[in-house]
């Protein structure tokens, strides 16, 4: 059974949800990335062209590793997959006709969809995480799926009983 699990994803992929569920129905330790982040001050300011929060990764990171224990830690956020010492990444995968009714109902911006539109069919997020976790990392198409659903295959990859190859999943044709 893997100890350290990054979750991670697009915004609006059901990482927070997902996590919370997960955590409770392990009765584990969860850290929230972007929590970490604000608590400890690693915001470096505001990027004024897409205007969300610069986040000192380096800095992030060396909080992630002092937190790393023995103990089973779910470690949620957008940028988890950025920092190291994970046993397990599982990147949620949505989409992205999904995912844009998910970024509308939350307001985001038409250029913020976009921008997440387009990590998401090019899967940001699977490949960041595996230039730095190689063969550690899974990633999941949640498209469709219920939470428990979710939550019962993220545990049976925590578990070992499942693997979701990274390249699986192909979202390419959304940009075509």
């Amino acid at each position: 059974m893997y100890k350290t699990i990054f979750i991670t994803g697009t915004p609006c992929t059901g990482k927070t949800t997902v996590s919370e569920v997960l955590s409770a129905h392990l009765n584990c330790r969860l850290v929230k990335i972007n929590d970490l982040a604000i608590e400890n001050d690693f915001v470096l300011g505001i990027d004024e062209d897409k205007g969300y929060k610069v986040i000192d990764i380096d800095a992030l990171d060396g909080k992630v590793s002092e937190l790393i224990n023995d103990e089973l830690t779910i470690f949620e956020g957008h940028l988890s997959h950025l920092c190291h010492g994970a046993d397990k990444v599982i990147v949620l995968r949505v989409k992205p006709e999904i995912l844009e009714e998910r970024l509308k109902a939350r307001d985001y911006s038409d250029s913020k969809i976009r921008e997440n539109l387009e990590a998401e069919a090019l899967g940001v997020c699977t490949a960041e995480a595996f230039d730095i976790h190689g063969e550690n990392v899974s990633e999941i198409d949640v498209s469709g799926m219920s939470v428990d659903e979710i939550v019962e295959s993220v545990v049976d990859v925590i578990e070992g009983k499942t693997e979701y190859s990274v390249g699986e999943i192909d979202f390419m044709n959304f940009l075509l």
